[in-house]
């Protein structure tokens, strides 16, 4: 009997006690450090992704003042409109939905707004867009995997029940109340000691996998104009697509034509990225020569411009026509005036 249980203690999952930890009279939620620290590598990331692109140092962290709180933002009207009725639904306060931090934000709407935000921030600083967003993608999609350890403490948006040896444990009072699962019960039935597909885990996984793939396309066939962004929608939509079928969390407008309205979403996301890389392929091979726009670039260095001067010790003149156009002597001239 003890063998038998071997497996099961060493390889469930459990979920923390409590994802809140008081330093002091300050709060530390464990979802908010998840978020801090993805945002704080996507900066990192991308930050040195542009500067090797042909980039300012600072751009980035420039970029992201615009981005971050539009993405933010995003995520939270997202996730509110998609499940509206835990906020406005009878006897809800819709104040809450303003409590970020006790977790809810939803992808989609952080991208889509946060690249509204990266745009306007680019159009300011005179950088292109196009190659602001290919160099932030990859950072983002480890932002991803990061944040959604956030989930984890949260003890949130995790998959069916399992009985695989990675199965996560969730505590009773963390379970939905409404799932239908069963399929077609209207509600959710567990047994004690029911332990659930850590969805968090598994797109924890595909975003990294998803990184190291969007960098090798990148290096390998040279890509710009926004195609590894594209490509970054298009391999976290795949495996999006697959991961949000396994969840039961109760989301509001799920069940659109037998599917969750996420998985839609992914779909939709994904063609269209999909389509984008083609065309844009074709009216625009290569990469762009330059990451800003006309006249907005860096200075050039002070190398590069002593560079084109005359050596110290050496006269300009000397190199001249000693006659000038109308074929008198030019050192003599100069001679005459002088004495005048």
């Amino acid at each position: 009997m003890l063998p038998a249980l071997i497996p099961e203690l060493i390889f469930t999952i459990p979920s923390p006690d409590d994802g809140v930890w008081d330093l002091g009279p300050v709060p530390i939620r464990g979802y908010a450090l998840c978020i801090i620290l993805g945002i704080v590598a996507a900066i990192w990331i991308g930050e040195r992704r542009w500067v090797a692109r042909g980039g300012r140092p600072g751009d980035v962290q420039d970029i992201a003042i615009w981005a971050v709180p539009f993405g933010i933002v995003g995520a939270r009207l997202y996730h509110v409109a998609t499940d509206w009725e835990r906020y406005f639904g009878d006897g809800e306060n819709p104040v809450t939905a303003l409590y970020v931090w006790r977790g809810g934000l939803g992808i989609w709407g952080g991208v889509a707004l946060g690249a509204v935000g990266a745009y306007l921030g680019c159009r300011a600083k005179g950088i292109r867009f196009l190659p602001m967003a290919d160099a932030l993608a990859p950072g983002v999609l480890v932002a991803q995997a990061i944040g959604r350890w956030g989930n984890w403490f949260n003890q949130e948006l995790y998959g069916r029940p399992t009985d695989l040896p990675w199965g996560l444990e969730i505590d009773r009072e963390h379970w939905p109340t409404e799932c239908d699962y069963p399929e077609g019960s209207g509600t959710c039935t567990f047994e004690v000691g029911t332990t659930f597909h850590p969805t968090f885990l598994y797109e924890c996984l595909w975003n990294l996998a998803a990184f190291v793939l969007v960098i090798w396309l990148e290096r390998r066939f040279k890509l710009g104009y926004g195609r590894v962004m594209a490509v970054y929608v298009m391999a976290y939509t795949a495996g999006r697509g697959w991961i949000e079928y396994l969840r039961i969390d109760d989301v509001q407008l799920e069940n659109v034509f037998g599917l969750r309205f996420n998985v839609w979403t992914s779909i939709v996301l994904f063609v269209a990225a999909a389509i984008y890389f083609v065309v844009s392929m074709r009216r625009h091979p290569g990469r762009e020569e330059s990451v800003y726009r006309d006249g907005r670039g860096p200075e050039p260095d002070a190398e590069d411009v002593t560079a084109d001067e005359p050596e110290a010790g050496t006269d300009p003149a000397e190199d001249a026509d000693p006659q000038d156009e109308s074929g008198d002597d030019a050192p003599a001239a100069r001679k005459v005036s002088t004495e005048d």
